[in-house]
């Protein structure tokens, strides 16, 4: 049977208009998780599912203070004062920030620097009820911190894989920005893994140029699924203004210090007990070991960890349990990974000569610059 060319052509488009129909049937029915073409279509120029999927578990918080007044309120006169019976004792400084209810059980999750020394600290839930907060534990060397209130049954973010975080992927910022209410900006993953930034003691950071401002602190970074990425922390500025480079603190890293500060009431950590310094070319020449990558120590703790193990001061650390050592951060790094009773492994150079030795892990004690 021949077929005019316009019939040819109608059976032709006919066919295509099948193949379509049965795509978009079949990916309109594919399982949670999976891309979904129709979601995909319709809703590439909004973000607010993910928003109405992730902005319930973020809270805003006002932390209070008590200081002293030091200015006198009379500039013009300086003659003028309070009379002494209506000279205020103190002055209230609030500080404002942001956090993430990381347990329906009442625990949040925010900065060390939004809650810490504070007086007295409010939440500020989605919906709009306010309540007291409590501070479970800090953990200064992470900026990090658990709140409490007494409210159960709370909304929790979803949580994100944290491996399969990709530079250019579009993330949101969810705050509240200058104490304004909440609010919602929006990015890419800058870079991912960023330390020797200087803000922490443990640096682990994603980098967005999602807007975060003062009163972001705390809040929450998610990707377009409404799933949580990490913890809105700090912005590269000296104004302390937004000028497009921010960080957030990645979600694994969050829930390893939230789940010991909720058992432990603080984090438990590693400790060698040892200083050192960067080699340097300058150095390396003193010690005639231009080739060389690692850590010169300066200073060893008494019955520590390290002396324990016969380190000495003018070593150098070149491996820690076979993983190359570049800096000091390295070794603080790789020490703080490891808990008290933990055995590592320690190679380096003493006097042009290699060594290898074996270190039990003490526990970090609190403020201590050692590592």
């Amino acid at each position: 049977m021949n077929l005019s060319h316009s019939t040819r052509f109608l059976l032709g488009w006919a066919l295509v208009g099948l193949l379509t129909g049965g795509l978009l049937i079949f990916f309109s029915k594919a399982e949670p998780g999976r891309f979904n073409f129709l979601s995909a279509f319709h809703h590439a120029d909004s973000y607010a599912d993910a928003v109405n999927k992730a902005a319930p578990s973020v809270v805003s918080i006002k932390s209070f203070y008590r200081s002293k007044p030091t200015e006198n309120l009379f500039p013009l006169n300086p003659e003028l004062k309070y009379p002494e019976k209506k000279q205020p004792r103190f002055k209230i400084r609030p500080n404002r920030g942001s956090g993430v209810i990381i347990s329906s059980a009442g625990y949040i999750v925010t900065n060390h620097h939004v809650v810490a020394g504070a007086d007295k600290i409010e939440v500020t839930l989605h919906d709009g009820r306010q309540f007291d907060a409590q501070i479970l534990g800090l953990d200064p060397d992470s900026d990090l911190a658990v709140i409490t209130i007494d409210l159960k049954q709370l909304p929790t973010p979803s949580i994100a894989d944290s491996n399969r975080i990709r530079i250019g992927d579009i993330v949101l910022a969810i705050g509240n920005p200058f104490g304004i209410g909440q609010t919602v900006t929006q990015g890419i993953i800058s870079a991912t893994g960023r330390d020797r930034v200087g803000l922490n003691v443990y640096e682990n950071f994603i980098q967005t140029d999602a807007a975060i401002n003062p009163g972001n602190s705390g809040g929450a970074l998610v990707n377009t699924r409404g799933q949580i990425l990490g913890i809105n922390s700090a912005v590269y500025s000296q104004s302390g203004n937004y000028l497009g480079i921010s960080f957030a603190i990645p979600i694994d890293l969050v829930l390893d210090v939230v789940q010991q500060i909720i058992k432990h009431g603080e984090v438990i950590r590693g400790w060698l007990g040892v200083e050192g310094v960067d080699l340097n070319p300058q150095a390396l020449e003193r010690v005639g070991l231009p080739n060389i990558q690692g850590v010169l120590i300066t200073d060893v703790f008494d019955r520590g960890p390290a002396e324990m193990a016969g380190i000495r001061v003018g070593d150098i650390i070149t491996h820690i349990n076979d993983t190359p050592i570049r800096d000091t951060r390295d070794v603080l790094n790789s020490v703080a990974r490891g808990r008290p009773g933990d055995k590592i492994t320690i190679s380096g150079i003493r006097q042009r000569q290699s060594f290898i030795t074996q270190a039990i892990l003490g526990k970090r004690p609190v403020n201590k610059n050692k590592h």
